[in-house]
Order: structure tokens, then sequence, then C-alpha cells
């Protein structure tokens, strides 16, 4: 099974037109599942929900999404701050739908003009909502992400944790998306920051029971021998042995690359916060020197050295604009 992570910023109808919704929090997820050749691959679409009043989980959906959708009704910040949050998170295979409200219009040249400045040129546009030809475009999406796919899963293993439960005769679950690497029945694992342990008991993808879970599954994780309390959102699972491309960070030094629109300089003392792998972690900017950034977390941040994803900075007292890039050259303090 091939699974592509969708992030899909539309009203509740436009979603619900492209899958089953399978999760209701602050991320909504929609599935869709198709016999391709010999394969059942899955579509799951990413909506995260209150923005803007949010914007954790806007960057939530987008920390493990490799393709994005989203639903134009109006033309307004609220749509141009998720533009530039798709783009900073290098998102590059993307579709606009033109869907305007009732008794409104939307320029599709304005729109052009929009994805063009926010760096997003690559992406496709259509004028109408046809969730078949929704889906066609985004089975092409999945199919060009093979190699990237494949390059992941050869990696070292690495889970960021979005929920946890206790289940009756099961044990501890642990519930996320597998970013890096697999993860096999049996394997003994770590999680980070903590340094606690288990076994894995069993495996679920998609609400069936497997042996391996790859990169891009959603995967539940049935742990033993691991205490309660072990896990929190954002902890990172690999397997033993693999810990070694994780680096924990309390300060951490970059060199920032501005998101498109934003105008807002880092000064010393801002409180800046960096989302990745669903952390979305707290800090103070301490010093600023031959245009690197050194931030001091409130709580660890942890690195995967390895990944190809990106460390987004966001400052949430500047409105509208409140993506303020995303790091390179990041270091520990």
């Amino acid at each position: 099974m091939s699974v592509l992570n969708v992030f899909c910023f539309s009203e509740e109808d436009f979603a619900r037109e492209l899958g089953k919704r399978t999760d209701d929090r602050d991320v909504e997820s929609y599935v869709f599942k198709e016999l391709r050749g010999e394969s059942q691959d899955a579509l799951t679409f990413l909506r995260p929900r209150k923005h803007p009043d949010r914007l954790r989980p806007l960057l939530a959906s987008l920390d493990i999404a490799d393709s994005a959708i989203i639903e134009i009704r109006r033309v307004d910040a609220s749509l141009g701050e998720v533009l530039v949050a798709a783009s900073v998170a290098g998102i590059e295979r993307g579709l606009v739908v033109i869907n305007a409200e009732e008794g409104g219009w939307v320029d599709p040249d304005q729109v052009k003009k929009i994805l063009e400045q926010a760096g997003l040129q690559t992406w496709k546009i259509i004028d109408k909502f046809d969730p078949h030809v929704v889906k066609d475009v985004v089975w092409n999406f999945l199919d060009e992400l093979s190699e990237i796919r494949e390059e992941r899963t050869s990696k070292k293993s690495c889970v960021p944790i979005d929920q946890h439960f206790n289940v009756k005769g099961v044990g501890l679950v642990a519930i996320g998306t597998v970013q890096s690497g697999s993860l096999q029945k049996h394997d003994n694992i770590l999680v980070t920051p903590g340094g606690h342990t288990g076994v894995i008991r069993s495996l679920q993808v998609m609400d069936v029971d497997v042996d391996q879970a790859n990169s891009g599954d959603r995967v539940g994780i049935a742990i033993r021998n691991m205490k309660d309390g072990s896990l929190e959102r954002g902890a990172l699972i690999s397997v033993k042995g693999h810990e070694d491309i994780l680096e924990t960070h309390d300060s951490s030094s970059f060199k920032l690359v501005q998101a498109p629109f934003q105008k807002r300089e880092v000064e010393l003392g801002m409180v800046i916060h960096a989302s990745i792998d669903l952390q979305f972690v707290v800090g103070r900017v301490t010093a600023i020197e031959n245009q690197r950034i050194t931030v001091e977390w409130d709580a660890q941040l942890t690195i995967r050295t390895d990944s190809d994803r990106r460390l987004i900075l966001s400052q949430l007292d500047s409105i509208p604009m409140r993506i303020l890039g995303f790091a390179i050259e990041i270091k520990k303090v």
C-alpha cells in the first residue's frame, strides 16, 4: 500500500467529497482508498481546523504533508497566510480549486499571480470543483513522489507521536505518521526526548494489522514494557539504535530564509515558535550575529539531522502574516 498525505485547506463539505472522515480533532483526516493495479493505495486529506484563530493545526498538517489542495472561496489575508505556510513548508505539488462563495467571484488571474508571488508557481489551478478530477490530480502526485517515499523508507526510523492512549487488553497505543524509515513488529523502540524504551506488540495501518509500517503510513503502535506518561505529543519514536539521527536542542543557531510577503525583521528578545515533526516549541531570540540567529527554547526541540522537512518559524503577534520563514544550517548551541 502507498499512502499520500495531502494538506487540505477547505470547507468541511469540500473535504467530505474527497474521503471518509476518520479523525475530527484539531486536524481532521479524510481517507480515500482505491485499488490501483495490485495495490490498494490511499489518500489522506489533512484538514486543519480553527484557522486563522489557531496556527498550530495548520503547521501540524504541513509537518507531514507532501502535497496540498486549497479551496479558494474568497481572496483574503487568511488565504495568503495558508499559501505562504505551504510555500515555506516546501510543498511543490499543489492544486488550487476556485470555488467562490455564493454571490462572490474569484479572479483566476489574481490567484495565479498570488501563487507566483508566494513561490508556488508549479501548482495547478482549476476553476470548478469536481472531486473525481481532484483525486485524479492527487493520484498523479502520489506516483510522482514514489522515489522520495522510497528514499525516506531507506533511512533510519522516526515517527512523531500525534496522540496516545491506553486500550484495555492491549495496553499503551501511540498514533503517528512514519516520517522516515520503517517499523516492524517486535522492534525495540526508543522515545526522544525522555529515553523511554519499549517493544512493538503490533502495528496497524488504515485499521489493518500489518507486520511493517513504512514512510508516509499513519500507524497505530501497540507498545509493551513502556510506562504510562512516557509519551507526549511531538515525542519521536525510533527503532533502538537509530536515535543517532535525533539531536535534542535546548538552544539552536540557524539562518532564516524569510517567508514571502513577510516584512518583519527578527529582533533580540523576540518570542518565536518553531514547528517540525508535530513539535510546536516556543523560544526567545538571544543573539543575532553574521546573519545567524540564536534561540533559547522553553522546552527541548528535537531535530532529525537527515530530515528533508523544514523547521518553520512563526511569530504569533505578527498579524496578519505570522509565518516568518524557515531555518537552514541549524546547529545545536
